[in-house]
Protein backbone atom coordinates (compact mmCIF):
# COMPACT_ATOMS: atom_id res chain seq x y z
CA UNK A 1 0.00 0.00 0.00
CA UNK A 2 2.66 2.28 0.97
CA UNK A 3 4.85 1.53 -2.41
CA UNK A 4 1.46 2.71 -4.39
CA UNK A 5 0.99 6.22 -2.67
CA UNK A 6 4.69 6.57 -2.92
CA UNK A 7 4.11 5.83 -6.41
CA UNK A 8 0.95 8.24 -7.31
CA UNK A 9 2.93 10.95 -4.63
CA UNK A 10 5.75 11.05 -7.29
CA UNK A 11 3.29 10.94 -10.46
CA UNK A 12 1.74 14.27 -8.58
CA UNK A 13 5.00 15.99 -7.76
CA UNK A 14 6.29 15.23 -11.46
CA UNK A 15 2.64 16.39 -12.90
CA UNK A 16 2.81 19.84 -10.90
CA UNK A 17 6.89 20.19 -11.77
CA UNK A 18 5.78 20.11 -15.41
CA UNK A 19 3.49 22.16 -15.44
CA UNK A 20 5.85 24.98 -13.58
CA UNK A 21 8.72 24.47 -15.99
CA UNK A 22 9.85 27.86 -17.45
CA UNK A 23 11.50 25.57 -20.19
CA UNK A 24 8.41 25.96 -22.08
CA UNK A 25 8.12 29.19 -22.57
CA UNK A 26 9.33 30.54 -25.84
CA UNK A 27 10.13 34.23 -27.48
CA UNK A 28 6.63 33.70 -29.70
CA UNK A 29 7.04 37.61 -31.40
CA UNK A 30 9.83 40.92 -31.27
CA UNK A 31 8.53 44.45 -32.27
CA UNK A 32 11.58 46.44 -31.54
CA UNK A 33 10.68 49.84 -33.35
CA UNK A 34 7.51 51.33 -32.89
CA UNK A 35 5.79 53.90 -35.32
CA UNK A 36 2.47 55.89 -34.48
CA UNK A 37 -0.39 52.64 -34.91
CA UNK A 38 1.93 50.39 -32.15
CA UNK A 39 0.04 49.65 -29.21
CA UNK A 40 1.14 51.64 -26.10
CA UNK A 41 2.40 50.51 -22.88
CA UNK A 42 1.46 51.77 -19.35
CA UNK A 43 2.62 55.10 -19.39
CA UNK A 44 0.83 55.65 -22.91
CA UNK A 45 4.77 55.39 -24.64
CA UNK A 46 4.82 53.61 -27.91
CA UNK A 47 7.54 51.16 -27.01
CA UNK A 48 9.00 47.65 -28.35
CA UNK A 49 8.34 44.35 -27.09
CA UNK A 50 9.07 41.14 -26.54
CA UNK A 51 6.37 38.46 -26.61
CA UNK A 52 6.69 35.37 -24.56
CA UNK A 53 3.80 32.49 -25.03
CA UNK A 54 3.23 29.44 -23.15
CA UNK A 55 3.90 26.29 -24.76
CA UNK A 56 3.20 23.45 -22.41
CA UNK A 57 -0.76 22.43 -21.01
CA UNK A 58 -0.31 24.10 -17.39
CA UNK A 59 -0.06 27.15 -15.63
CA UNK A 60 4.28 28.42 -16.01
CA UNK A 61 5.35 31.17 -13.22
CA UNK A 62 8.15 32.94 -15.72
CA UNK A 63 8.73 35.78 -12.74
CA UNK A 64 12.76 35.15 -11.38
CA UNK A 65 13.58 34.78 -15.06
CA UNK A 66 15.87 37.59 -17.22
CA UNK A 67 15.49 38.97 -20.20
CA UNK A 68 18.30 40.34 -21.86
CA UNK A 69 20.30 41.17 -25.77
CA UNK A 70 23.86 40.96 -23.97
CA UNK A 71 25.08 37.31 -24.32
CA UNK A 72 28.14 38.36 -21.62
CA UNK A 73 25.17 39.46 -19.54
CA UNK A 74 22.32 37.23 -19.23
CA UNK A 75 21.12 38.95 -15.73
CA UNK A 76 20.67 42.14 -17.53
CA UNK A 77 16.85 42.47 -16.45
CA UNK A 78 15.14 40.65 -13.94
CA UNK A 79 11.41 39.80 -14.13
CA UNK A 80 10.10 40.20 -10.53
CA UNK A 81 9.07 36.86 -8.60
CA UNK A 82 7.20 38.66 -6.22
CA UNK A 83 4.25 39.76 -8.43
CA UNK A 84 1.47 36.73 -8.69
CA UNK A 85 0.52 38.13 -11.60
CA UNK A 86 4.09 36.29 -13.65
CA UNK A 87 1.75 33.39 -13.88
CA UNK A 88 1.29 32.58 -17.54
CA UNK A 89 -1.88 30.39 -17.99
CA UNK A 90 -1.49 27.43 -20.89
CA UNK A 91 -1.02 28.30 -24.88
CA UNK A 92 -1.08 32.36 -23.20
CA UNK A 93 0.41 34.69 -24.27
CA UNK A 94 2.14 37.99 -22.49
CA UNK A 95 4.28 41.21 -23.81
CA UNK A 96 7.46 42.62 -22.11
CA UNK A 97 7.85 46.41 -22.61
CA UNK A 98 11.84 47.23 -23.64
CA UNK A 99 11.71 50.68 -22.55
CA UNK A 100 15.25 50.28 -20.87
CA UNK A 101 14.07 50.87 -17.01
CA UNK A 102 12.82 48.44 -15.43
CA UNK A 103 11.92 49.72 -12.24
CA UNK A 104 9.01 51.03 -14.16
CA UNK A 105 7.32 47.76 -13.53
CA UNK A 106 7.41 44.01 -13.33
CA UNK A 107 6.82 44.19 -17.44
CA UNK A 108 9.38 46.33 -18.56
CA UNK A 109 12.75 45.46 -19.22
CA UNK A 110 15.77 46.98 -18.62
CA UNK A 111 17.01 47.41 -22.26
CA UNK A 112 15.61 49.20 -25.63
CA UNK A 113 15.37 46.61 -28.59
CA UNK A 114 17.68 47.10 -31.57
CA UNK A 115 17.44 45.70 -34.94
CA UNK A 116 20.50 43.06 -35.29
CA UNK A 117 20.48 42.24 -32.03
CA UNK A 118 19.58 38.66 -30.19
CA UNK A 119 17.02 38.99 -27.14
CA UNK A 120 17.79 36.08 -24.68
CA UNK A 121 15.12 34.74 -22.42
CA UNK A 122 17.27 32.73 -19.32
CA UNK A 123 15.98 31.25 -16.16
CA UNK A 124 16.40 31.88 -13.05
CA UNK A 125 19.18 30.36 -12.31
CA UNK A 126 20.42 33.35 -14.58
CA UNK A 127 22.82 30.85 -16.82
CA UNK A 128 20.13 28.84 -18.51
CA UNK A 129 19.03 30.43 -22.00
CA UNK A 130 15.36 29.40 -22.11
CA UNK A 131 14.65 30.70 -25.79
CA UNK A 132 16.35 33.26 -27.85
CA UNK A 133 15.21 35.42 -31.26
CA UNK A 134 17.71 36.91 -33.44
CA UNK A 135 16.43 40.39 -34.80
CA UNK A 136 16.72 40.96 -38.23
CA UNK A 137 18.57 44.27 -38.93
CA UNK A 138 16.15 45.56 -41.84
CA UNK A 139 12.94 45.44 -40.17
CA UNK A 140 11.07 48.16 -40.42
CA UNK A 141 9.00 50.19 -37.79
CA UNK A 142 5.37 49.26 -36.97
CA UNK A 143 6.51 45.49 -38.31
CA UNK A 144 7.51 42.55 -36.19
CA UNK A 145 9.13 38.87 -35.68
CA UNK A 146 7.45 36.03 -34.83
CA UNK A 147 7.63 32.38 -34.60
CA UNK A 148 4.87 29.57 -35.52
CA UNK A 149 4.40 26.12 -34.67
CA UNK A 150 6.51 23.62 -36.89
CA UNK A 151 4.59 20.39 -35.86
CA UNK A 152 0.58 19.34 -35.02
CA UNK A 153 1.15 19.69 -31.08
CA UNK A 154 3.06 22.60 -31.20
CA UNK A 155 5.46 22.10 -28.95
CA UNK A 156 8.56 22.92 -31.97
CA UNK A 157 8.24 26.75 -33.46
CA UNK A 158 10.28 27.86 -36.21
CA UNK A 159 10.83 31.95 -37.31
CA UNK A 160 8.56 33.20 -40.14
CA UNK A 161 10.07 34.64 -42.85
CA UNK A 162 9.69 37.90 -43.90
CA UNK A 163 8.09 41.24 -41.54
CA UNK A 164 4.12 41.14 -40.21
CA UNK A 165 2.03 43.37 -38.70
CA UNK A 166 2.53 43.29 -34.86
CA UNK A 167 -0.28 40.48 -32.63
CA UNK A 168 0.91 41.62 -28.93
CA UNK A 169 -0.61 39.15 -26.56
CA UNK A 170 -1.64 37.20 -29.45
CA UNK A 171 -0.61 34.24 -30.75
CA UNK A 172 -0.52 35.90 -34.30
CA UNK A 173 -0.05 32.31 -36.21
CA UNK A 174 -3.59 31.50 -35.09
CA UNK A 175 -5.16 33.07 -38.08
CA UNK A 176 -3.04 31.37 -40.60
CA UNK A 177 -3.76 27.89 -39.37
CA UNK A 178 -6.17 25.35 -40.19
CA UNK A 179 -8.68 24.48 -37.48
CA UNK A 180 -8.83 20.49 -37.24
CA UNK A 181 -12.74 20.55 -38.14
CA UNK A 182 -11.91 22.53 -41.30
CA UNK A 183 -9.26 20.07 -42.12
CA UNK A 184 -11.26 16.86 -41.26
CA UNK A 185 -14.31 18.79 -43.61
CA UNK A 186 -11.96 19.02 -46.29
CA UNK A 187 -11.18 15.22 -46.33
CA UNK A 188 -14.22 14.33 -46.17
CA UNK A 189 -16.86 16.51 -46.90
CA UNK A 190 -19.53 13.73 -46.90
CA UNK A 191 -18.40 12.30 -43.82
CA UNK A 192 -18.51 8.61 -44.96
CA UNK A 193 -14.99 8.55 -43.06
CA UNK A 194 -15.99 9.95 -39.78
CA UNK A 195 -19.42 7.43 -39.95
CA UNK A 196 -16.99 4.45 -40.52
CA UNK A 197 -14.66 5.05 -37.67
CA UNK A 198 -17.66 5.74 -35.35
CA UNK A 199 -19.52 2.95 -36.20
CA UNK A 200 -16.51 0.56 -36.09
CA UNK A 201 -15.25 1.62 -32.45
CA UNK A 202 -18.88 1.28 -31.11
CA UNK A 203 -19.12 -1.85 -32.58
CA UNK A 204 -15.54 -3.29 -31.36
CA UNK A 205 -16.39 -2.39 -28.32
CA UNK A 206 -19.67 -3.87 -27.79
CA UNK A 207 -18.08 -6.62 -29.16
CA UNK A 208 -15.18 -6.37 -26.73
CA UNK A 209 -17.65 -6.37 -23.74
CA UNK A 210 -19.49 -9.13 -25.43
CA UNK A 211 -15.89 -11.57 -25.45
CA UNK A 212 -15.21 -10.73 -21.85
CA UNK A 213 -18.81 -11.35 -20.19
CA UNK A 214 -19.09 -14.61 -22.07
CA UNK A 215 -15.42 -15.06 -20.56
CA UNK A 216 -15.92 -14.53 -17.57
CA UNK A 217 -19.61 -15.69 -16.81
CA UNK A 218 -20.68 -17.60 -19.10
CA UNK A 219 -18.64 -20.03 -20.82
CA UNK A 220 -18.81 -22.23 -17.72
CA UNK A 221 -22.69 -22.41 -18.17
CA UNK A 222 -22.06 -22.63 -22.06
CA UNK A 223 -20.13 -25.75 -21.51
CA UNK A 224 -21.65 -27.48 -19.26
CA UNK A 225 -24.78 -28.92 -20.87
CA UNK A 226 -22.62 -30.16 -23.42
CA UNK A 227 -19.95 -31.85 -20.58
CA UNK A 228 -22.42 -33.46 -18.78
CA UNK A 229 -24.46 -35.12 -21.79
CA UNK A 230 -21.24 -36.36 -23.05
CA UNK A 231 -20.82 -38.13 -19.15
CA UNK A 232 -24.00 -38.83 -18.61
CA UNK A 233 -23.50 -41.40 -22.07
CA UNK A 234 -20.03 -42.33 -20.97
CA UNK A 235 -21.13 -43.23 -17.73
CA UNK A 236 -24.28 -45.25 -19.23
CA UNK A 237 -21.93 -47.07 -21.09
CA UNK A 238 -20.01 -47.96 -17.96
CA UNK A 239 -22.80 -48.97 -16.13
CA UNK A 240 -24.48 -50.99 -18.65
CA UNK A 241 -21.10 -52.80 -19.36
CA UNK A 242 -20.76 -53.55 -15.08
CA UNK A 243 -24.39 -54.77 -14.89
CA UNK A 244 -23.92 -56.95 -17.83
CA UNK A 245 -20.63 -58.40 -16.41
CA UNK A 246 -21.98 -58.66 -12.89
CA UNK A 247 -25.05 -60.34 -14.34
CA UNK A 248 -23.03 -63.37 -16.72
CA UNK A 249 -20.60 -63.77 -13.82
CA UNK A 250 -22.63 -63.40 -10.61
CA UNK A 251 -26.28 -64.46 -12.34
CA UNK A 252 -27.97 -62.72 -10.13
CA UNK A 253 -30.26 -59.79 -10.69
CA UNK A 254 -29.02 -57.71 -7.39
CA UNK A 255 -25.87 -56.83 -8.96
CA UNK A 256 -27.45 -55.43 -11.89
CA UNK A 257 -29.70 -52.98 -9.67
CA UNK A 258 -26.48 -52.05 -8.32
CA UNK A 259 -25.17 -51.30 -11.24
CA UNK A 260 -27.96 -49.49 -12.68
CA UNK A 261 -28.36 -47.49 -9.53
CA UNK A 262 -24.93 -46.45 -9.74
CA UNK A 263 -25.84 -45.15 -13.57
CA UNK A 264 -28.54 -43.03 -12.21
CA UNK A 265 -26.24 -41.70 -9.58
CA UNK A 266 -23.54 -40.29 -11.90
CA UNK A 267 -26.25 -39.35 -14.48
CA UNK A 268 -27.78 -37.08 -11.57
CA UNK A 269 -31.04 -38.74 -11.80
CA UNK A 270 -31.62 -39.13 -8.60
CA UNK A 271 -32.74 -37.04 -6.20
CA UNK A 272 -31.00 -38.23 -2.88
CA UNK A 273 -27.74 -38.24 -3.81
CA UNK A 274 -26.52 -38.19 -0.27
CA UNK A 275 -23.40 -40.64 0.79
CA UNK A 276 -25.20 -42.53 3.84
CA UNK A 277 -28.98 -43.13 5.02
CA UNK A 278 -30.47 -40.33 6.59
CA UNK A 279 -33.08 -41.53 8.80
CA UNK A 280 -35.95 -39.01 10.59
CA UNK A 281 -36.79 -40.02 14.26
CA UNK A 282 -38.98 -38.35 16.85
CA UNK A 283 -37.71 -37.15 19.26
CA UNK A 284 -38.79 -38.23 22.72
CA UNK A 285 -38.97 -35.07 24.10
CA UNK A 286 -40.16 -33.24 21.36
CA UNK A 287 -43.67 -31.23 21.32
CA UNK A 288 -44.51 -30.73 18.19
CA UNK A 289 -47.18 -32.26 17.64
CA UNK A 290 -48.78 -31.93 21.04
CA UNK A 291 -51.73 -30.17 20.86
CA UNK A 292 -52.24 -29.18 24.65
CA UNK A 293 -49.70 -26.74 24.15
CA UNK A 294 -51.74 -24.87 22.09
CA UNK A 295 -54.68 -24.37 24.38
CA UNK A 296 -55.83 -20.77 25.54
CA UNK A 297 -54.30 -20.53 29.27
CA UNK A 298 -57.01 -18.60 31.14
CA UNK A 299 -55.90 -16.60 33.78
CA UNK A 300 -57.46 -17.89 37.43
Amino acid sequence: MKRHLLTLAAILIATLAAGQNVSDLIISEVMPLPDSTSVMDGYGRRTGWVELYNTSTGTVNFGGCYLSDDPDNLRKSLIPKSDASTKLGPRQCVILYCSGNSIEGTYYAGFVLEPGKTVYLVSNDGRTVIDSFAIPADIPEGQSVCKEPADIRGRQFITVPGFLPPTPAAAGWVGNTVAKADEMAEKDPHGFILSIVSVSVVFGALALLWFLFWLLFDRKKTATPKSRKAAAAADGEIAAAVALALDMEQDGDIYAAVAAAVHLFLTESVHDVESGIVTIRKAPSSAWNDKSLNFRKLPR
